[in-house]
Protein backbone atom coordinates (compact mmCIF):
# COMPACT_ATOMS: atom_id res chain seq x y z
CA UNK A 1 0.00 0.00 0.00
CA UNK A 2 0.95 3.74 -0.80
CA UNK A 3 0.01 7.09 -1.08
CA UNK A 4 0.62 8.84 -4.15
CA UNK A 5 0.53 12.51 -5.63
CA UNK A 6 -0.41 13.07 -8.83
CA UNK A 7 0.72 16.56 -9.73
CA UNK A 8 1.30 18.65 -12.99
CA UNK A 9 0.28 22.07 -15.12
CA UNK A 10 -3.72 22.06 -15.59
CA UNK A 11 -4.76 20.15 -18.92
CA UNK A 12 -1.92 17.36 -17.83
CA UNK A 13 -5.23 14.91 -17.04
CA UNK A 14 -4.67 14.73 -13.45
CA UNK A 15 -8.40 15.02 -13.10
CA UNK A 16 -9.23 11.96 -16.10
CA UNK A 17 -6.43 9.50 -14.32
CA UNK A 18 -8.02 10.71 -10.94
CA UNK A 19 -11.07 9.36 -12.34
CA UNK A 20 -9.35 5.97 -13.37
CA UNK A 21 -8.25 5.28 -10.20
CA UNK A 22 -11.23 5.84 -8.66
CA UNK A 23 -12.96 3.11 -11.00
CA UNK A 24 -10.60 0.62 -10.05
CA UNK A 25 -11.63 0.83 -6.19
CA UNK A 26 -8.61 3.24 -5.32
CA UNK A 27 -9.72 5.99 -2.62
CA UNK A 28 -9.16 8.98 -4.68
CA UNK A 29 -8.80 13.25 -4.01
CA UNK A 30 -9.00 15.65 -6.19
CA UNK A 31 -8.12 18.48 -4.35
CA UNK A 32 -9.17 21.22 -7.76
CA UNK A 33 -13.00 20.13 -5.43
CA UNK A 34 -14.61 19.95 -2.70
CA UNK A 35 -13.02 22.24 -0.02
CA UNK A 36 -9.32 21.23 -0.35
CA UNK A 37 -7.87 24.60 -1.03
CA UNK A 38 -8.45 27.57 1.05
CA UNK A 39 -8.96 30.54 -0.43
CA UNK A 40 -5.53 31.53 -1.10
CA UNK A 41 -5.27 28.38 -3.28
CA UNK A 42 -2.92 26.31 -1.19
CA UNK A 43 -4.22 22.83 0.54
CA UNK A 44 -6.17 23.45 3.85
CA UNK A 45 -3.40 22.26 5.73
CA UNK A 46 -5.23 20.45 8.46
CA UNK A 47 -7.72 19.06 6.75
CA UNK A 48 -4.70 17.43 4.28
CA UNK A 49 -2.86 16.00 7.39
CA UNK A 50 -6.21 14.09 8.58
CA UNK A 51 -6.47 12.56 5.45
CA UNK A 52 -3.24 11.22 4.88
CA UNK A 53 -3.21 10.24 8.51
CA UNK A 54 -5.90 8.08 8.21
CA UNK A 55 -5.35 6.18 4.87
CA UNK A 56 -2.51 4.15 4.30
CA UNK A 57 -3.68 3.74 0.41
CA UNK A 58 -4.74 7.18 -1.48
CA UNK A 59 -4.39 9.11 -4.77
CA UNK A 60 -4.14 12.54 -4.53
CA UNK A 61 -4.42 14.96 -7.32
CA UNK A 62 -3.44 18.76 -7.11
CA UNK A 63 -1.29 21.68 -7.74
CA UNK A 64 -0.82 24.05 -5.27
CA UNK A 65 2.07 26.33 -3.43
CA UNK A 66 2.46 24.40 -0.17
CA UNK A 67 2.15 20.79 -1.69
CA UNK A 68 5.76 20.11 -0.74
CA UNK A 69 4.85 20.99 2.89
CA UNK A 70 3.50 16.81 2.49
CA UNK A 71 5.47 15.39 0.19
CA UNK A 72 7.29 12.93 3.24
CA UNK A 73 3.96 11.89 3.79
CA UNK A 74 4.01 10.58 0.53
CA UNK A 75 5.38 7.61 -0.94
CA UNK A 76 5.68 8.78 -4.70
CA UNK A 77 4.96 12.38 -6.01
CA UNK A 78 3.71 12.21 -9.60
CA UNK A 79 4.61 14.69 -12.31
CA UNK A 80 2.13 14.21 -14.98
CA UNK A 81 3.46 16.39 -17.88
CA UNK A 82 2.47 17.18 -21.52
CA UNK A 83 3.82 19.51 -23.61
CA UNK A 84 2.55 23.31 -24.25
CA UNK A 85 0.39 22.85 -26.92
CA UNK A 86 -1.32 20.03 -25.52
CA UNK A 87 -1.80 21.54 -22.24
CA UNK A 88 -3.48 24.33 -24.03
CA UNK A 89 -5.57 22.45 -26.62
CA UNK A 90 -7.28 20.42 -23.53
CA UNK A 91 -7.84 23.23 -21.36
CA UNK A 92 -9.63 25.04 -24.65
CA UNK A 93 -12.16 22.06 -25.26
CA UNK A 94 -12.39 20.38 -21.65
CA UNK A 95 -15.78 20.32 -20.60
CA UNK A 96 -15.57 19.23 -16.62
CA UNK A 97 -13.38 22.45 -15.82
CA UNK A 98 -13.54 25.89 -16.93
CA UNK A 99 -10.03 27.12 -15.98
CA UNK A 100 -8.00 27.67 -18.94
CA UNK A 101 -10.57 29.32 -21.61
CA UNK A 102 -9.24 33.05 -21.18
CA UNK A 103 -6.20 34.94 -22.90
CA UNK A 104 -5.32 35.44 -19.08
CA UNK A 105 -5.58 31.65 -18.01
CA UNK A 106 -3.81 30.51 -21.15
CA UNK A 107 -0.55 32.63 -21.01
CA UNK A 108 -0.57 31.86 -17.14
CA UNK A 109 -0.79 28.39 -17.90
CA UNK A 110 2.10 29.48 -20.48
CA UNK A 111 4.21 31.02 -17.22
CA UNK A 112 3.54 28.53 -15.00
CA UNK A 113 4.89 25.39 -17.46
CA UNK A 114 8.21 28.09 -17.86
CA UNK A 115 8.35 28.87 -14.00
CA UNK A 116 6.48 26.31 -12.10
CA UNK A 117 6.39 22.82 -13.82
CA UNK A 118 10.77 22.78 -13.31
CA UNK A 119 10.17 22.81 -9.43
CA UNK A 120 7.37 20.23 -9.72
CA UNK A 121 9.78 17.92 -11.67
CA UNK A 122 13.03 18.44 -8.70
CA UNK A 123 10.19 17.18 -6.26
CA UNK A 124 8.85 14.34 -7.83
CA UNK A 125 9.81 10.79 -7.83
CA UNK A 126 8.56 9.90 -11.03
CA UNK A 127 7.49 11.62 -14.52
CA UNK A 128 4.58 10.49 -16.54
CA UNK A 129 3.53 11.49 -19.95
CA UNK A 130 0.36 12.74 -19.63
CA UNK A 131 -0.20 12.21 -23.56
CA UNK A 132 -0.12 8.73 -22.71
CA UNK A 133 -3.17 6.62 -22.55
CA UNK A 134 -5.15 7.31 -19.44
CA UNK A 135 -4.97 3.22 -18.89
CA UNK A 136 -1.53 3.14 -19.46
CA UNK A 137 -1.15 5.68 -16.93
CA UNK A 138 -3.26 4.29 -14.53
CA UNK A 139 -1.73 0.71 -14.55
CA UNK A 140 1.66 2.50 -13.85
CA UNK A 141 0.18 4.72 -10.72
CA UNK A 142 -1.65 1.43 -9.68
CA UNK A 143 2.02 -0.51 -9.93
CA UNK A 144 3.31 1.87 -7.31
CA UNK A 145 0.38 1.78 -4.87
CA UNK A 146 0.44 -2.29 -5.27
CA UNK A 147 4.43 -1.71 -4.54
CA UNK A 148 4.19 0.61 -1.51
CA UNK A 149 7.18 2.32 -0.44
Amino acid sequence: MARVLVTGMSGAGKTTLLREMSSRGYHSVDTDYDGWTAPDGTWDEARMARLLAGRPELVVSGTVANQGRFYDRFDHVILLSAPLAVLLDRVATRATNPYGKTAEQRAEIARHVAEVEPALRRGATIELDGRRPVTELADAVEGLLVAGT
